[in-house]
């Protein structure tokens, strides 16, 4: 797999080195190439403009968060509510046959000097729609969560190619050698849709897949990080002259299936938990933080406690030089998460209240560490609601239209980029695609998402597929 891009110094470089480790001899080689790779990356040969972005924090509300009770205030279905104005045939992806016009059951109120309209739900991120650029025009190729949460995450409806995440660790390697690249912060009550097939590599060397750490108030942060105490012989002396041979035999048995990604990745995994049993501690200790800290972003109350202790480890550990980190909010399922069918004002307020505290409180604390200058923060799900009932009370999936943001490192703040029609049922003005926010986000990384390609199955494959343009209106 080549970069399509590549100068003749770059790879003959990376030939170079790859050449003197493979003459080394030694298991540690092995682990080194994979070390150096993943670092480097490739990247010194990557980057195609300067970056504003070096860090990135994603917020994934899964289920489809309903744009029209959150962000995208539709005084028109106030008026028209209780009307039949629907599609009379169920398209392809609706759950029921649409009802009737619903309107919003919850407030809306103009916030900051934009001017933007958010709902009552969300009222601590209404302080900072300033800050904020919205992109209110999202759109996606389908109504189906699987199919959803994997555009939103690879840029394509269907399975084996590599995330955001992924290509990033690829492309730009890691910050720090003592923690993970790309790290996935899932919701304790479960994985999202896809499972973790949502944070895979894909045809990518498997070393660039997602971290996926549990994470709840009650267990060990990391378990098994350090051997059992009843195991005496388990120390650390007698671990590094285990590793070492193991490291030996693993990379003589590497070196006859260099085909195999999973192989080099499994030998890099255990280099990186052998360092993190140093760093990482330290990174998810958070009884370290003030307990102001903590109690901003809602580790005092049950409601914003499991969020908001993610959001806070998600700026402790780009604070430490992690490049990627999800944080996903609702499991797969039809409850605990933003797929509201059954009842919009009952289901609705639970979710909104579990993350407006928290993800409030992550905006003012990376600007408080220094981070905001080259942080970025994405917030998304995989697509919106219906401005129909479904039922009475409840809103079905509606690809047509929804709602992302961005905030901090080269965003303009403080405005909104596209327009869905009155009723929020269809983006009408500057439709942005998957493909537009990859290569917006990619565009911060300092990295021209045509550019970025690989070669698989003879198809120089992206992020953005064949598609895509940088938002240049949201950013500064």
């Amino acid at each position: 797999m080549v970069h399509q891009h590549a100068t003749k110094e770059t790879m003959s470089d990376l030939l170079c080195r790859r050449q003197m480790l493979a003459n080394l001899g030694s298991g540690f080689g092995g682990i080194a190439l994979a070390q150096m790779l993943t670092q480097d990356g490739l990247a010194s040969g990557l980057l195609h403009h300067q970056p504003k972005v070096k860090r990135i924090i994603q917020l994934f509300m899964t289920g489809g968060a309903s744009p029209m009770d959150l962000y995208d205030y539709k005084p028109e279905l106030e008026r028209l509510h209780g009307q039949m104005l629907g599609p009379k045939d169920k398209p392809e992806g609706f759950t029921a046959p649409a009802g009737a016009i619903m309107k919003s059951p919850f407030k809306f109120a103009q916030h900051g000097q934009c001017g933007r309209w958010v709902s009552e739900l969300f009222p601590e991120q209404a302080k900072l729609v300033d800050e904020i650029a919205f992109c209110m025009a999202m759109t996606t190729k389908t109504n189906v969560h699987g199919p959803g949460t994997f555009m939103m995450n690879s840029g394509f409806l269907l399975p084996g190619f590599p995330c955001m995440g992924a290509w990033i660790s690829y492309a730009l390697g890691n910050i720090t050698d003592n923690l993970p690249t790309f790290i996935v912060l899932p919701d304790p009550k479960g994985l999202p849709y896809n499972q973790k097939a949502c944070f895979s590599a894909g045809f990518l060397p498997a070393v660039h897949q997602g971290t996926v750490i549990p994470v709840t108030s009650t267990s060990q942060q990391l378990a098994d990080l350090e051997a059992n105490a009843k195991f005496e012989f388990a120390n650390r002396n007698n671990s590094s002259d285990s590793l070492a041979l193991l490291q030996r035999l693993n990379a003589r048995h590497a070196s006859s299936r260099s085909d195999d990604s999973r192989l080099e990745a499994r030998m890099s995994s255990y280099e990186l938990a052998a360092k993190m049993q140093l760093s990482a501690p330290e990174a998810f200790d958070i009884s370290r933080e003030p307990e102001y800290i903590r109690k901003e972003y809602g580790l005092d109350s049950p409601v914003t406690e499991d969020f908001g202790r993610r959001c806070l480890l998600a700026a402790r550990l780009a604070e430490r030089g992690t490049r990627f980190v999800q944080v996903w909010s609702g499991p797969q399922g039809a409850t605990n998460n933003w797929d509201n069918h059954g009842n919009i004002q009952t289901e609705l307020p639970p979710m909104a209240n579990s993350v407006d505290r928290p993800i409030a409180a992550l905006l003012r604390d990376l600007k408080a560490r220094g981070l905001a200058e080259d942080t970025l923060v994405i917030w998304t799900t995989e697509f919106g609601r219906t401005p129909f009932a479904q039922g009475s009370l409840g809103r079905d999936h509606n690809g047509g239209s929804f709602v992302s943001w961005f905030w901090g490192a080269g965003v303009k703040p403080g405005i909104a980029y596209g327009k869905s029609d009155d009723w929020g049922y269809q983006a009408v003005e500057n439709k942005t695609y998957c493909y537009d926010f990859h290569a917006t986000i990619l565009h911060l990384l300092g990295i021209d998402h045509t550019k970025l390609t690989v070669r698989q199955n003879g198809i120089d494959r992206r992020l953005t597929d064949v598609h895509g343009h940088v938002i240049h209106d949201i950013l500064s």
